[in-house]
């Protein structure tokens, strides 16, 4: 195997991460000025909503957290004391604890999403349409070894962000 990557990598992997922090700038500005907390909170709920009985040990929902998050406990916290999230005891493990969201994270989190949805919108859906977003998610999932089934256009897909 070649030890040097070629231009084309080392060119790949620098737009990959300018453009990434870029992205997630515009977005988390537009989730402020419409009122709403950052992005991780609702990646936070948005993974506690989708988990089985609405709750996660911290460190699954770290796991499954789309953006990285050094600091889980911090966050949980900030969700705990908003009553968007709470700590529970974990049967299985006595020195364990799950993070359930609540109904008021149940609910911020649906009204962050249409802000978040015209964010996505506004910055990738508008400049580079359907069929290259559907290029983009695939070899973007390569990177990450996650397969894509190339049914994404439909509408679906998007409500699972």
């Amino acid at each position: 195997m070649n030890a040097n990557p070629s231009e084309a990598a080392v060119q790949a992997w620098a737009r990959l991460v300018r453009v990434s922090g870029a992205l997630l700038d515009a977005v988390e500005a537009e989730l402020k000025a419409a009122g709403f907390p950052a992005l991780a909170w609702y990646d936070a709920l948005l993974e506690l909503s989708r988990a089985p009985e609405g709750r996660l040990r911290p460190f699954e929902l770290e796991r499954h957290m789309l953006l990285p998050q050094y600091s889980t406990s911090r966050l949980i916290d900030r969700l705990e004391k908003a009553g968007l999230a709470e700590r529970l005891g974990c049967p299985n493990d006595g020195r364990g604890q799950h993070v359930a969201i609540t109904e008021a994270g149940r609910a911020l989190r649906e009204r962050m999403w249409p802000a978040y949805a015209a964010a996505i919108e506004r910055h990738v859906g508008s400049k580079i349409g359907c069929s290259d977003a559907e290029k983009l998610a695939e070899l973007l999932g390569r990177l990450s070894g996650a397969a894509s089934d190339g049914t994404l256009c439909g509408g679906a897909a998007v409500a699972r962000v």
